[in-house]
C-alpha cells in the first residue's frame, strides 16, 4: 500500500516538473527594450499577409512545434561616421567626422521592415550596414554645400544630413535619434586660409569693437561723471535750498518773535502812556483847580474891583463928554440958524489960532525988510498989489488985533499958551 502511494507521489512530482519545464519553454517574457517575433503563424497586416506576430513589452506563449521565437534588440546604437576626401561644392576635398545615435524602430510598419532585413543578424552587422548608409548620405550632402557653409553652420549641415538620411534609414527600419558633426577639416589648407582670413576679419572687428567699446567706455565714464557731478550739484543745491528754507523759517520765526516783542513793548508803552495821560489829566485838573483858587478867583476879584474903579473914574469923563456933546449940538443949532454966513464966522473964529500956528513956525526967522513987486503993468489993470496987501494987513490988524508986520519983524509979544490937551479916552469893557 505504501509502495503504491509512493509511486503515485513520484508520478505527480514528475508530471509537475515536466509541466513547469514545458511552460518555461513555452512562455516568453519580453523586456521594454526588445521585441519578440513569433514566426510560424500567419496574420493579416494591412493589405498583405505576414507569417509572424510581434510582442513588444509583456509576455507571449509559443505554440509548441508550430512557432519559433526570435528576439530583436531596440536599444540605442552609437555609430561613428567619417567621410574622408569627400568633395564639397567647389571641388575642395573635406574630411568630416560625426556621431549618430540610431535604433531599430519599435513601432509598425517601420518595425516590419527592420524584421524583414535584420532578423537573425547580430548588432555589429546592423551597425556596419547603418554606418555605410550614413557615410553615403554624408558624402551626398557635402557635395551640395561649400566648405564655408559646412564649417560655419554645422547645425544646418546636420539638419540637411538628418533629412537626407532619414528616408534611407526608414526604408531599413532604423530611426535616427541624433546626428552631430564633430569635426570638419581639409588636407589642402583651404579652411585654414579661410580661418586666417576670418581670423583677421574677426581681429579687425574685435579691434574696432574694442576701440568702440573704449570710446563708449570713455563716453559712459564722462556721462557717469556728468551725472555724478549733476547729482552732487543737485544735492548741494538741495542742501542750500534746505538751509535757505531753514534760515528763512528761522528769520520768519525771529521776525514774529521780534514783532511780538515789539508789539508787547508798544502795548506796554501805550498802557503806560494811557496811565500817564490819566495821571496828567488828574494833574491838569488839580493845577486847573489850583489856578482857579490862586489866580483866576483873585484876578476875577481884581477885575471886578478894576471895573468898579474904572466906572468911577470914567463917570466925570462921561459927563464932560456929554457936556461937550451938548455944546456941539448947541453950536450946530447956531450954525443952522446963522445960515450961509455961519461958515465965515466959524473960520474967523478959528483964524487967530491958525495964524498964530503959522507965525510960530517962523518965529526964529529975522526979517529986516519985505518988498512986494507986482509983475503986471498998470495998463493991464495991475500995479495995485502992494496997496491991497497993506490994506489987507490993516484990516487984519483992526479986525483980529494981529499986527502981521510986527510978527514978521520978530518984536511981537509972545503968543498965548495953547489949551491943555484933552484926557485920553477910557474904554470900559463890561461882562
Amino acid at each position: 500500500m505504501s509502495t503504491a502511494f509512493g509511486i503515485i507521489i513520484g508520478v505527480l512530482v514528475l508530471a509537475a516538473w515536466a509541466a513547469v519545464y514545458s511552460l518555461r519553454h513555452l512562455i516568453y517574457i519580453c523586456a521594454p527594450n526588445e521585441v519578440l517575433v513569433f514566426s510560424g503563424k500567419r496574420r493579416q497586416l494591412g493589405h498583405q499577409s505576414v507569417g509572424y506576430r510581434i510582442v513588444k513589452g509583456g509576455r507571449g506563449v509559443r505554440v509548441p512545434l508550430l512557432e519559433r521565437v526570435d528576439r530583436m534588440d531596440l536599444t540605442n546604437m552609437v555609430i561613428d561616421v567619417t567621410a574622408t576626401n569627400a568633395y564639397s561644392k567647389g571641388g575642395v576635398p573635406l574630411t568630416v567626422q560625426g556621431v549618430a545615435n540610431v535604433k531599430v524602430a519599435g513601432h509598425e510598419p517601420v518595425l516590419n521592415q527592420a524584421i524583414e532585413r535584420f532578423l537573425g543578424k547580430s548588432r555589429q552587422e546592423i551597425i556596419l550596414i547603418v554606418r555605410a548608409t550614413l557615410e553615403g548620405s554624408l558624402r551626398g550632402v557635402l557635395s551640395t554645400m561649400t566648405p564655408e557653409e559646412v564649417n560655419e553652420d554645422k547645425l544646418l549641415f546636420g539638419e540637411r544630413l538628418v533629412h537626407e538620411v532619414e528616408h534611407d534609414l526608414n526604408s531599413l527600419g532604423i530611426l535616427v535619434d541624433t546626428l552631430k558633426i564633430q569635426n570638419v577639416q581639409d588636407d589642402v589648407g583651404y579652411l585654414n586660409s579661410i580661418g586666417r582670413k576670418k581670423s583677421a576679419e574677426v581681429l579687425r572687428k574685435a579691434r574696432i569693437a574694442e576701440a568702440k567699446a573704449k570710446a563708449e567706455s570713455v563716453v559712459r565714464s564722462a556721462e557717469n561723471r556728468e551725472r555724478e557731478t549733476k547729482a552732487r550739484i543737485e544735492a548741494e543745491l538741495s542742501v542750500l535750498r534746505a538751509d535757505a528754507a531753514r534760515r528763512l523759517a528761522d528769520a520768519q520765526t525771529r521776525r514774529e518773535a521780534v514783532v511780538a516783542e515789539e508789539r508787547a513793548t508798544v502795548a506796554a508803552a501805550v498802557a503806560q502812556s494811557r496811565a500817564e495821560i490819566a495821571v496828567q489829566q488828574a494833574r491838569i485838573e488839580q493845577v486847573r483847580r489850583k489856578l482857579e483858587a490862586d489866580v483866576i478867583e483873585p484876578a476875577r476879584a481884581q477885575l471886578e474891583a478894576a471895573e468898579s474903579a474904572a466906572t468911577a473914574a470914567a463917570a466925570p469923563i462921561v459927563e464932560d463928554g456929554r457936556a461937550r456933546a451938548e455944546v456941539l449940538r448947541t453950536l450946530a443949532k447956531a450954525w443952522r440958524e446963522a445960515g450961509p454966513n455961519a461958515r465965515d464966522v466959524f473960520l474967523l473964529q478959528k483964524l487967530p489960532g491958525v495964524i498964530a500956528a503959522l507965525t510960530n513956525t517962523i518965529a526964529e526967522t529975522r526979517i529986516e525988510k519985505v518988498t512986494m513987486i507986482d509983475s503986471r503993468s498998470p495998463s493991464l489993470g495991475g500995479g495995485d498989489l502992494p496997496l491991497r496987501a497993506v490994506s489987507t494987513l490993516e484990516q487984519i490988524k483992526h479986525t483980529l488985533g494981529i499986527d502981521v508986520l510986527q510978527k514978521l519983524r520978530g518984536d511981537a509979544p509972545p503968543p498965548p499958551a495953547p489949551p491943555p490937551p484933552a484926557p485920553p479916552p477910557v474904554t470900559i469893557t463890561r461882562r
